[in-house]
């Protein structure tokens, strides 16, 4: 197995279908450009007290003695430190983390007893940390992404910044998919921006007649976050929302229009047939821009809603009467815009303070989001039962978090769906039976 770090694409689309256990591939086509994963510090301590009870290990009748902790392994009591402590690791936190480690490996073995299954191929673009600061990113083929071999191969035209990319997201403007809207966070003298390139850039060989097309940066500093438009009535323009700001940017006439906010904005999508502009607030807000109002005057927040947290992502479902949004508290909700209530509430995502995507996908029926605790659950999007629970190949680590990406046709138009993961620089598939 190998290692890296990967944003995602927006999938293709499927007639709607059952919900099959998703099964896992590994990849072995390595891309060297992510740092390593530390190394987890676990033991017992030497100082340990005599059992005093005489259950099985396991038993529920253990009596619990406080400042100490009773191993059902070893059938024996352990004292307990508070914080962590370098000669005696045993604390709170340490016996925690091994009860985790033990539920991800049950669940592994029991994703390793699975019947595999065949996949496509299509294209991936990504995003890797590098160690020395900084990103590279590129653009991954997956045509090789099928039995035996399950090789994925990246092209050689890799991009590098010093900057952190904030955000990335696929804008059409020659055509679908055609270029990559990356927001560049600032450093030391140089502002952050808005960048657009051409999607051939990063293949090696481009068709007969394909020219690299329109490549040209922005001046925006410190976006939160980016969308692109299809929607007529805001042709050619894509979004970034900032602190207390959100900018729609026309790439064609440079024309912008500006929106005030309360608050720092991190997540947007543009609605495909109203001409809106939803996004989601630090404050909790969730509000949709009128694009037709030109101006900051009143009435051009069309829609108000309101989650406890911070809302990192925000995804409008195909009919445009339903929005889905996740928070930074671990909620996922789906709203009614018509009426504006919660009509379902989607329970077990775990999220404490970090900036998580949401992946709703209609065609199949599910809702996908990965953790803090590095566990990606799939729930049924008609009725928010959890479907699956798919722990991490690597052990439990908050710095180091799955980043997944759906296909309904994963690898191409006749694809299969399915489930890419990829921890640090390895990349693991799961596809349907």
């Amino acid at each position: 197995m190998h290692k890296t770090n990967w944003k995602s694409r927006r999938p293709g689309r499927r007639g709607q279908r059952q919900n099959p256990w998703f099964r896992q591939h590994g990849s072995n086509e390595r891309c060297n450009t992510g740092a390593q994963q530390s190394p987890q510090d676990s033991g017992h301590s030497d100082e340990e007290a005599p059992s005093t009870s005489s259950s099985t290990a396991g038993s529920s009748s253990v009596p619990d003695l406080p400042g100490y902790y009773f191993d059902p392994e070893k059938n024996r009591y352990f004292r307990l430190l508070p914080g962590h402590n370098n000669c005696n690791p045993l604390t709170k936190e340490s016996i925690q983390q091994k009860e985790m480690e033990h539920k991800r490996l049950q669940l592994l073995e029991e994703e390793d007893k699975q019947k595999k299954a065949d996949t496509n191929s299509d294209r991936l673009f990504t995003v890797n940390d590098v160690r020395v600061g900084g990103s590279k990113y590129g653009i991954i083929s997956l045509r090789g992404l099928k039995p035996p071999t399950f090789r994925v191969h990246m092209h050689e035209n890799l991009y590098f910044t010093n900057r952190k990319v904030n955000s990335v997201c696929w804008a059409s403007l020659n055509h679908l998919d055609s270029h990559i809207l990356l927001c560049l966070m600032g450093i030391a003298e140089t502002p952050g921006c808005a960048t657009l390139l051409p999607a051939s850039l990063f293949v090696n060989s481009h068709p007969a007649g394909d020219r690299p097309g329109m490549l040209c940066s922005f001046r925006i500093p410190g976006a939160w976050s980016c969308a692109w438009s299809l929607n007529i009535q805001a042709n050619n323009c894509f979004s970034t929302g900032l602190s207390r700001w959100v900018l729609v940017t026309n790439v064609v006439t440079g024309h912008r229009l500006s929106f005030g906010t309360s608050s720092d904005v991190l997540a947007q999508q543009f609605a495909l047939m109203a001409p809106l502009l939803f996004n989601g607030c630090r404050s909790g807000e969730i509000f949709a821009i009128d694009l037709r109002c030109r101006n900051q005057g009143k009435g051009w927040k069309a829609t108000r809603l309101f989650h406890d947290s911070a809302v990192t992502s925000v995804q409008i479902l195909q009919e445009e009467q339903c929005l889905m949004a996740s928070d930074m508290a671990g909620t996922i909700k789906l709203w009614d815009l018509r009426t504006t209530k919660c009509i379902r509430q989607y329970e077990g995502h775990v999220n404490e303070y970090a900036h998580l995507p949401l992946h709703v996908h209609e065609e199949e029926g599910i809702v996908v989001a990965v953790g803090q605790d590095c566990y990606t659950r799939i729930w049924s999007l008609h009725d928010a039962h959890l479907l699956r629970t798919i722990p991490s190949p690597h052990p439990t680590s908050r710095t180091n978090v799955p980043s997944v990406a759906f296909s309904s046709r994963l690898g191409g138009f006749q694809g299969a769906p399915g489930l890419l993961m990829a921890v640090q620089q390895d990349l693991y598939c799961f596809s349907y039976s």
